[in-house]
């Protein structure tokens, strides 16, 4: 199989540069298919056009990298956060059609939010990362990374319960294939688990007629091989000439960047995790929320969500163990490609819910396990009170919170998600009760020190 692992502690990393081509592809199409799901929501219950959003969410991805040195194996897909946001400006109509007219409007807010990331990278450039980093140690950002796993997971469940023995067979393939598997099937389980639990169900509904299994294939036989993926119409550009309309817009949803930008550092704190590698010190946390901020802004001004780091592609990062961030920009060229091919982007929405549900047990899982590994690593005390008080409020607001809170500012009403909302309260608790011990300096050691085995062992052929 050509395939080489670098020992990092016990745990085997594989260098895709040694893959090859071809097995590079196939993992970018692995994780093409765990955004595909989540990132195609939002335009669902937004009105924006699914399209559009796939080439965004391709060429935001590419940005990102390009800003951050190529250096972070993020994936950007679609935002949850400014679902709030797009129904307070552009609410969907009663029989479920897009508010053509307000969508505009509300992606010029969005796009207005998304320029805030840049306020918070230029403090962040200014000030130094060490002293930015002092509100997040280890016990605030281990608590995010497990609620952010924790906190998707009853959509994984909503998703299995259409029909949990399909959901068990995806889950199954995964375990079966990431444990027992070999070579290239060791590295590619969630792939392999969809297109497997596909074909059968396929079989079972299609073939012998189960109706519970069934695929509705209507959806690919209509579908254009080719189409322009922009409406200009729904463009900030070709939409927006009410001027009063538009400042209530960006009234109303730029503040809820200062919710989407506490939940990027967890992001960035859980791949920094995952790869074991410090991100957010190299190539800088000030990098990451450049990259995320603009791709947010630009695809927001033609008709698109804003962007975001994925934990879907965080997750199969940690199942598949091979972080070669050109793995992931595979996945945005895949994107784009499908962006221009409604039909194959129809033959990817075919796939059941329940198989996405099956998927998503064992990616949300792995993201909190994530955390738990960072907190552990980081040696946090929890035998301190404020430890274990910090973790312990941060931890029930992201889980128990399942609205948010919504409150209002003059006209604007803002809402902020749970997991933000648990952010910004162990931010405020760490600060109110700082840790003397925490040095931002060697908060991540473990995670330099693995970096510097990678690098000076990078290129060595161990194959197996």
């Amino acid at each position: 199989m050509g395939k080489t692992k670098i020992k990092v502690g016990n745990e085997g990393i594989y260098d895709a540069r040694q893959l090859g081509a071809p097995k590079m592809v196939v993992l970018g199409f692995q994780h093409m298919f765990a955004m595909f799901g989540a990132t195609v929501l939002v335009p669902l219950l937004t009105g924006l056009s699914i399209s559009t959003t796939l080439l965004f969410a391709g060429l935001g991805t590419l940005l990102f990298h390009c800003l951050t040195k190529f250096k972070v194996p993020a994936f950007l897909g679609s935002s949850f956060a400014f679902l709030g946001g797009y129904a307070a400006i552009a609410p969907m109509a009663e029989d479920g059609s897009a508010n053509k007219e307000m969508l505009p409007y509300a992606c010029l807010g969005v796009a207005c939010a998304g320029l805030l990331y840049l306020v918070l990278a230029a403090i962040i450039k200014i000030v130094g990362i060490n002293k930015v980093m002092k509100l997040f140690p280890p016990v605030v950002t281990g608590p995010i990374i497990i609620a952010i796993g924790l906190g998707l997971a009853p959509s994984a469940i909503d998703n299995c319960s259409a029909n949990w023995w399909l959901a068990i067979i995806a889950l199954g393939l995964v375990i079966i294939f990431n444990i027992f598997g070999k070579g290239m099937v060791k590295i590619i389980p969630i792939l392999l688990g969809i297109v497997g639990s596909y074909l059968v169900a396929a079989i079972v509904g299609n073939g012998f007629g189960v109706e519970s299994f069934a695929i509705d294939f209507s959806g690919v036989k209509d579908a254009p091989w080719f189409g322009n993926p922009i409406e200009w119409s729904s463009t900030v550009f070709g939409g927006v000439r009410d001027s009063s309309n538009a400042i209530s817009a960006i009234i109303a949803i730029v503040p809820i960047a200062i919710a989407t930008m506490m939940e990027h550092i967890g992001d960035v704190s859980a791949i920094s995790a995952t790869c074991e590698r410090n991100y957010i010190k190299d190539p800088g946390l000030h990098r990451t929320l450049l990259g995320d901020g603009l791709a947010t802004t630009i695809a927001s001004l033609f008709g698109a969500p804003a962007n975001t780091t994925y934990g879907e592609n965080t997750g199969v990062l940690a199942l598949s163990k091979v972080y070669d961030p050109r793995v992931v920009r595979i996945a945005a060229y895949f994107a784009i490609v499908f962006s221009l091919s409604p039909k194959f982007a129809a033959l990817i929405y075919s796939i059941p819910t329940p198989i996405i549900g099956g998927i998503s047990f064992v990616l949300y899982g792995m993201i909190s396990a994530i955390g738990v590994r960072n907190v552990v690593e980081a040696k946090v005390d929890f035998s301190k009170a404020r430890n274990t008080i910090v973790a312990a409020v941060i931890l029930v607001l992201a889980l128990g919170l399942k609205n948010g809170i919504t409150f209002t500012i003059g006209s604007a009403t803002i809402t902020l998600t749970a997991l933000a909302v648990a952010s910004i309260a162990g931010i405020l608790l760490n600060v109110i009760f700082p840790e003397k011990d925490f040095n931002p300096e060697t908060a991540f050691q473990a995670t330099d020190s693995a970096q510097i085995n990678l690098e000076s062992d990078y290129g060595k052929k161990n194959k197996e």
